[in-house]
């Protein structure tokens, strides 16, 4: 296939780093937080996961969840979400003024278990109640489905185990779908053959992908689940994050990245390379450590030296 082959193409790309990359970190300030999200919004995104509305005690990082919600109010036009963990998590989430959600179904038990202390079977059996509170407040439910390929614990995830899940969810009323690679192992064939059982019982513009970049694979699988029609990515200033219950998990595909290669394609991320890459630089000063981008490591496009 060559690119005069893809038709126009206008990917939507949720930002998560204050999330997924947070969450595996030590706890920072508000204010720092407040600075990164000034950052995220100024590169041009205009969906981002803000934050989670789940045990501070398993996830100290992520305490702050309700403050910083109170303060987004400053950055109107920006589709704010947060991910829950159970009813609880949906429930403190709408009391925060934050009514989309990304409720997280592990697809293996062994994951399920680390992650929320419970089976797939029982966090899947809550998908209805989610929905209720959600709906009922007027907002919406995407499920996003961990180890959607591969867990730490269990091995490979069997597809028709995925399928079922998705099936389910979709049943209890899920809005939308994302399939996780949490521990980023999943390769281009794998990735379309999944989107396609998948894309039988929802429309593409209901999948999402959620991809790490722990093997060097991610941002070609962006491409492939382009290829394989969807439209919908997460990314990760930086490549910040990692699942802190999914040993050998790292960073997220970085958002940076994913902006820079589909400059000059038929796709377009809407998001500015430049403040990308500045707003990597802030969560790196955030975090207080190197992070993993590539771009960022480069010091950004390349530019002719001066004499």
């Amino acid at each position: 296939m060559r690119w005069s082959d893809l038709q126009a193409v206008r990917l939507d790309v949720r930002e998560v780093g204050l999330r997924d990359g947070l969450q595996i970190e030590s706890p920072v300030p508000l204010e720092a937080k407040l600075r990164l999200v000034e950052a995220i919004v100024a590169t041009g995104v205009r969906r981002v996961e803000a934050t989670s509305f789940v045990s501070p005690r398993a996830v100290p990082a992520l305490a702050d969840a309700a403050q910083l919600a109170e303060q987004l109010h400053r950055w109107p036009g920006i589709h704010w979400s947060a991910l829950i963990a159970n009813p609880r998590g949906a429930q403190r989430s709408v009391a925060a003024g934050i009514t989309n959600v990304e409720y997280v179904i592990s697809a293996s038990d062994g994951h399920s278990i680390a992650n929320a202390g419970k089976k797939t079977s029982e966090a899947l059996a809550a998908t209805s109640e989610v929905c209720a509170r959600i709906h009922e407040a007027g907002g919406t439910v995407e499920v996003i489905v961990a180890t959607a390929w591969d867990c730490p614990f269990d091995g490979p995830t069997p597809p028709q185990r995925l399928v079922d899940i998705v099936a389910a969810a979709v049943a209890a009323g899920a809005d939308a779908i994302s399939l996780a690679d949490t521990i980023g192992t999943v390769t281009p064939a794998r990735l379309a053959a999944a989107v396609s059982d998948v894309g039988r019982l929802v429309r593409p513009d209901q999948i999402g992908l959620h991809l790490h970049d722990t093997r060097g694979s991610g941002q070609v699988n962006v491409l492939a689940g382009v290829l394989a029609g969807v439209r919908k990515f997460d990314a990760s200033v930086g490549g910040l994050g990692g699942c802190p219950f999914a040993p050998g998990a790292s960073g997220n595909i970085a958002t940076e990245e994913l902006a820079y290669w589909t400059q000059g394609s038929p796709m377009d991320s809407g998001i500015d390379v430049d403040r990308a890459v500045e707003a990597a630089a802030v969560a790196q000063d955030v975090v207080g450590r190197p992070l993993p981008g590539s771009l960022l490591r480069a010091g950004g496009r390349s530019r002719p030296l001066r004499g």
